[in-house]
């Protein structure tokens, strides 16, 4: 087992993000798929035209294969596009070259799994080949498909219908061509033009893909992704080319979804930082080099590579929460019943909307004279240049209503600035392990959490539990399936779903506190997991957090969203009026305040603009920080114990308990 010296944390530096994005479309890709379906095509063509030896054939035709398989893998990692639908299309096309045994999607999920438990024999598809011993080798090459099919059968009640179909319509088809050959007389055709050149491609791909870069290394992914894997240096010039980038194997584990073709920047990007993780590294002839002797080595080969700093996410720079009119730049439909809406923010506006992750929004339109607000979470990651939320509809809902039936790109909406304190305090040193639980339209500030936090702490793991009623139902489950993908061995979504008979039996039904107790049980154990975030509906939310604070969770650690809070009954007894100074914006204003109101409420009468949203002590937009005399806040679901002992309440929740108070919303 290879071992590591822990470096303090102040000396060590962290990951930044590669800097490489996915594009609209990788043309390179694109460029060597078009340059391998021509020489198959040619090499079949010439082989029937007995133009060229066999040899010759099963060459060109096995290297056609093999480069396929490159635009086959990006597909997998949704590297090759932005839009999904390309990546698919692309692989389904290249898996046909590659293996016709099994569908793209398959593949997508098994290679998926290889990247979450690499090197571990039992959970690791690809440790057939890896973890050969070298006698076999020779033997196991050609073979590394065979445990693939042995693992789709494994977890084939995991996956997809559709899915499990195609790739049985796959495999049956392949069997049926190559019977169908055999009796008519071409088997010998059929192997020179394809069955003996993807036998070939499959040697090379695994000894190229899997063997070179993992074999001899003894940590999982999950003990130590910086060793689970290795860059293999020296004679770049054509090893790089030759293996389409698998020499730096170690940067596509780091980051799964960079194209192929951008490994070596990502690497030079961030070489100082993966060194001092003690990344793997070996020479193109095997020495295995420490970072210090590969130090030595690179001073004969190069300059050190500068790194990148850290895109951290901001708050938003408006003193206190305000209004301003935003451009809709999109609206795209995510299920039968939501919506996203993306907003064009103006660049005079973008450090007042800027936001971290778990903060939300407030939306104000005139809507005929009916003058809506409401509330709604953002969703896009605080590390993008987008800002975007996602509304459900509820029936009868007025602004819910509108937005899916009536807003168009080119609307404008009243915004809000961003507020509210749900998210993590992110530091790219920390190592930690975050749990998720949400439902339905709770995702929403889940999926920005998730987004930034995978982004910003690169030694940080990430584990959602997402509750709908079936798939159809899911919003998001596009994005969530392409993170799954990038963040492969630091990401894990567990769905659960209520009304869909075909999902696994231990994952039907709701998420209550009895299965979050079966979890806690086994793989969620509190003290294991550094933070929580719970969002959905009230009951489920607070009977989750009661059971994780029985469990040995600390408060602080559980942070829950609601949007709407418990409605309690409003108990005016025993408060009497008060006068209140109300700091906003910079200026000071005297409010009365009638018995039994809340700060909120005064100041609403008083006519000033003073922030808040759900106005049942779930969002935190109406913070304020008590200057003068003392209050009594009901119910807080939003403030931190540091924040209450800086004096910090909602003021939706809070009524004065002596004559005189003074509260200021910049504070």
């Amino acid at each position: 087992m290879a071992t590591t010296t822990e470096q303090p944390a102040a000396t060590r530096h962290a990951l930044p993000d590669p800097g490489e994005k996915v594009p609209t479309i990788s043309w390179p890709i694109v460029g060597i798929f078009a340059g391998a379906l021509a020489v198959f095509a040619v090499s079949t063509w010439a082989a029937l035209a007995e133009r060229l030896p066999v040899p010759v054939t099963v060459l060109l035709s096995a290297a056609a294969i093999f480069v396929l398989f490159t635009v086959l893998h990006d597909a997998a990692h949704y590297s090759i596009s932005t839009r999904r639908w390309v990546n698919v299309a692309f692989g389904r096309v290249a898996m046909l070259f590659v293996s016709p045994l099994i569908s793209f999607r398959s593949f997508a999920f098994i290679h998926i799994e290889h990247h979450r438990n690499t090197n571990d024999d039992d959970n690791d598809p690809d440790h057939f080949v890896s973890g050969a011993p070298w006698w076999q080798v020779p033997f196991r090459f050609p073979l590394m498909d065979v445990p693939y099919l042995s693992f789709l059968v494994r977890n084939v009640r995991r996956r997809p219908r559709a899915e499990v179909l195609e790739t049985v319509f796959l495999m049956s088809t392949t069997i049926a061509v190559i019977v169908a050959a055999g009796f008519t007389g071409h088997l010998w055709t059929l192997a020179v033009l394809y069955l003996i050149p993807e036998r070939v491609a499959m040697f090379v791909l695994a000894w190229w893909f899997d063997w070179l870069p993992h074999h001899d290394l003894e940590d999982t992914q999950q003990e130590n992704r910086y060793r689970a894997t290795r860059n293999r240096v020296g004679s770049e010039w054509v090893l790089t080319p030759l293996l389409l980038s698998q020499n730096y194997h170690l940067v596509h584990h780091l980051h799964p979804s960079i194209p192929f073709y951008r490994y070596v920047a990502a690497w030079r990007r961030n070489e100082e930082a993966y060194l001092e993780r003690d990344a793997a590294i070996g020479t193109v002839f095997g020495q295995q080099l420490d970072p210090v002797a590969y130090r030595e080595w690179k001073a004969l080969n190069g300059k050190m590579a500068r790194l990148l700093p850290v895109r951290m996410p901001r708050r938003s720079s408006a003193r206190a929460a305000e209004f301003h009119p935003v451009p809709v730049a999109g609206v795209e439909r995510l299920t039968d019943d939501s919506v996203l809406i993306r907003f064009a923010v103006p660049d005079e506006l973008r450090e007042k909307f800027s936001f971290e992750p778990g903060q939300h929004i407030a939306v104000r339109t005139d809507l005929g004279g009916q003058g809506v607000r409401r509330n709604y979470s953002i969703c896009s990651s605080a590390t993008s240049d987008s800002l975007a939320i996602a509304v459900k509809h509820i029936p009868g809902g007025a602004f819910s209503t509108f937005a899916l039936e009536e807003l168009h790109a080119g609307d404008t909406l009243e915004l809000m600035t961003p507020s509210g304190s749900f998210g993590p305090r992110l530091d790219p040193m920390a190592a930690k392990s975050y749990v998720a639980i949400a439902a339905g339209s709770g995702i929403t500030p889940i999926l920005s959490i998730l987004q930034t936090t995978l982004a910003v702490e690169t030694e940080s793991r990430f584990t959602l539990i997402y509750g709908n009623q079936d798939a159809d139902s899911t919003m998001f489950r596009d994005e969530l399936d392409d993170l799954e993908a990038r963040y492969a061995d630091r990401l894990r979504i567990i769905h659960v779903r209520s009304r869909d008979p075909r999902h696994p039996a231990h994952l039907r039904g709701r998420i209550d506190r009895a299965r979050l107790d079966q979890w806690l049980e086994s793989e969620l154990t509190a003290p294991s997991v550094d933070e929580w975030f719970l969002c959905g509906p009230v009951e489920m939310v607070a009977d989750l957090r009661d059971l994780l604070l029985e469990r040995g969770a600390e408060a602080d650690r559980v942070h829950v969203e609601l949007f709407h809070g418990y409605q309690k009954p409003r108990v005016a007894d025993g408060f009497a009026p008060a006068a209140v100074t109300v700091g906003l914006r910079g200026r000071q204003h005297e409010v009365p305040l009638a018995a039994g109101d809340t700060v909120l409420e005064a100041a609403l009468k008083a006519g000033l603009e003073a922030p808040y949203a759900c106005l049942g002590g779930a969002c935190g937009t109406c913070r304020a920080k008590v200057l003068l005399g003392s209050v009594a806040m009901e119910q807080n679901f939003a403030l931190s114990s540091a924040e209450l002992e800086s004096g910090h309440v909602l003021t939706c929740q809070s009524r004065p308990t002596t004559p005189a108070a003074a509260v200021d919303y910049d504070g």
